[in-house]
């Protein structure tokens, strides 16, 4: 899991694309939200901006809630649920090939690097974030699909799946909404980045749990092979 994620981050960081047509392209989707009436996203952050302790929360959230939760739900899967920590793997490793491809094909700059008025908060407030990420495992025009909700969204499905306590299942069913709300509020992402980033994690879980269910057929067919061989 460690190597298919420094893979992920060292391709996402070669596929450093052009500012100019990713900054189009990020144009394209304020121009699309507007036809369909959902150019939110300066309306949001104008709600909050006021309030240092939203936007703090806010950042807490985009910088503390993504891999170290993530970190954090795939050891007690792995421990605890190993089956449905093989069937998340599986979805993050599906769900971020296609990011990979969309990165490449059509690289999209965040709403905080286009003019549009919006602040980006996490640097305001915490510089070191941004000088902590390292250059190689970074690409600032990845912006569409938003991966940090999609695989917040499979940690939340595999923790409210898995969980048997209520309070540990609510957990898993605010972890993508928080992060949602976050990614937009903090200027990460637009709106349609997020819908993006749920649908391309929920088709990676779809197939992965399709591959999951014909590999249990196959087994189940083989050992009815070998127990009608064992018998005659």
């Amino acid at each position: 899991m460690v190597g298919g994620v420094l893979l992920y981050f060292g391709g996402r960081g070669l596929t450093e694309s052009d500012p100019g047509p990713a900054r189009e392209h990020a144009q394209d989707l304020v121009a699309l939200e507007r036809a369909l009436g959902l150019f939110w996203e300066p309306w949001l952050q104008g709600l909050v901006d006021g309030s240092h302790a939203v936007v703090t929360v806010a950042n807490w959230i985009y910088i503390w809630g993504h891999w170290p939760v993530i970190i954090l739900t795939l050891v007690w899967l792995v421990v605890r649920h190993p089956a449905q920590y093989r069937r998340t793997r599986n979805a993050m490793a599906v769900s971020g090939a296609i990011g990979m491809v969309v990165f490449v094909l059509y690289p999209v700059a965040p709403p905080r690097l286009v003019d549009l008025g919006l602040v980006d908060t996490v640097t305001l407030h915490s510089e070191a974030y941004r000088v902590l990420q390292p250059p190689a495992f970074s690409n600032l025009y990845a912006a569409m699909p938003s991966l940090h909700v999609g695989w917040n969204l499979l940690m939340g499905i595999a923790i409210a799946s898995a969980a048997r306590h209520w309070l540990l299942r609510s957990v898993g069913y605010a972890l993508p909404v928080l992060m949602a709300a976050s990614v937009v509020l903090t200027a990460n992402h637009f709106l349609v980045d997020v819908v993006a980033g749920a649908f391309v994690a929920l088709l990676g879980l779809v197939i992965a749990t399709t591959l999951e269910r014909r590999r249990g057929a196959l087994r189940a067919d083989t050992g009815h092979a070998l127990e009608g061989a064992t018998e005659r």
